[in-house]
């Protein structure tokens, strides 16, 4: 290749080394040369160094050094990823889940209990059924996740060109994310910010964040105390700054207020003894706000509560109002 490259992770490779990904593109660069491109920094992922492990994310953007001969490092596409055919249940279920739409996005409010994209063990996702709401055209795509318990907006590209500009946005952090949750305990202060660097820990298929390792990537969260049952539990708005994995149910359970339902984070300290709450995580992705990705002007999306979440609401008495929505509008910083 004759100069360098910046290449965008597609979906199909999402979760693959760093040097996997490499051996797809590029079958004839051989491993010790890749060793060395990554050891002296000639190739980076959304900028930073990278080692053979590393894994990547769609949406990333690798850096690829000049490789030598067209010929010789001859780019391999990669192949197409698997396609089942869509149920007509699950077709029924994600078309009734959207929630906007356009040209050039569709936003979806996701179920609880429904994985974002496959993994181990996991066959049934919104990846998997979105070929029941193209239209014709480009089949959608996936431009950030949501964990499998969270419920709420979850936004998807129509066509090539409006994901690099949404998943830009994400990265850059000119999209805000507002989130509800229901957190065992009352934080105190009432509003805070929650800087506590993150990284992953444990096997593929199991991993989970800690904050406690001086090699975490940074992490912020801005939260607000909405209203508050006792000492039992609280509502409270919840706005991620960055897009760590679990990053806020790791944050709220570092600071000693778990997620209501979160047993991997809060284990018995994320349930509220006798009060009779439904199963489940309550933590929902109630607001998106991001630039449109081909026109002017941004996007703003709302979610309504799931059931449960509602349930668990109203069992403490709690009322979403719009004090929760504006949040949004602050600054916080």
């Amino acid at each position: 290749m004759s100069g360098v490259q910046q290449l965008a992770v597609r979906a199909a490779e999402a979760g693959l080394r760093i040097d996997k990904w490499f051996k797809r593109r590029y079958p004839d660069l051989t491993h010790g040369r890749l060793q060395k491109l990554a050891r002296s920094g000639q190739i980076r992922l959304d900028g930073k160094r990278v080692k053979s492990g590393d894994r990547v994310e769609e949406g990333q953007i690798v850096r690829v050094p000049p490789l030598g001969d067209a010929q010789t490092f001859r780019a391999k596409p990669p192949p197409a990823p698997k396609r089942k055919e869509v149920s007509d249940a699950d077709a029924d279920m994600i078309q009734s889940a959207v929630i906007y739409q356009d040209a050039s996005a569709i936003a979806i409010d996701k179920p609880p209990g429904l994985a974002a994209q496959g993994g181990t063990g996991t066959t049934r996702h919104v990846d998997g059924m979105l070929d029941a709401l193209a239209e014709g055209g480009e089949r959608p795509r996936l431009v950030h996740r949501l964990d499998r318990d969270t419920s709420g907006v979850l936004l998807l590209a129509r066509t090539q060109k409006s994901a690099a500009k949404l998943t830009a946005s994400f990265r850059d952090r000119s999209a805000k994310k507002l989130y509800w949750a229901l957190v065992a305990g009352v934080p105190d202060p009432a509003r805070g910010k929650i800087d506590l660097a993150l990284k992953k820990a444990g096997s593929r298929g199991n991993e989970r964040m800690v904050w406690d390792d001086p090699e975490g990537d940074r992490a912020i969260t801005f939260y607000a105390t909405l209203e508050k049952a006792g000492k039992a539990a609280s509502f409270v708005g919840l706005l991620p700054q960055t897009g760590r994995t679990h990053q806020l149910r790791a944050h709220m359970a570092a600071i000693g207020h778990p997620i209501l339902g979160d047993g991997k984070y809060g284990g018995e300290d994320a349930r509220v003894p006798g009060m009779g709450l439904p199963k489940g995580m309550m933590l929902h992705a109630r607001a998106l706000d991001i630039p449109h990705p081909t026109e002017r002007g941004r996007l703003r999306i709302h979610a309504d509560l799931p059931a449960a979440f509602h349930e668990a609401m109203s069992t403490f008495g709690f009322v979403p109002g719009e004090a929760g929505d504006r949040l949004l509008d602050e600054d916080f910083r």
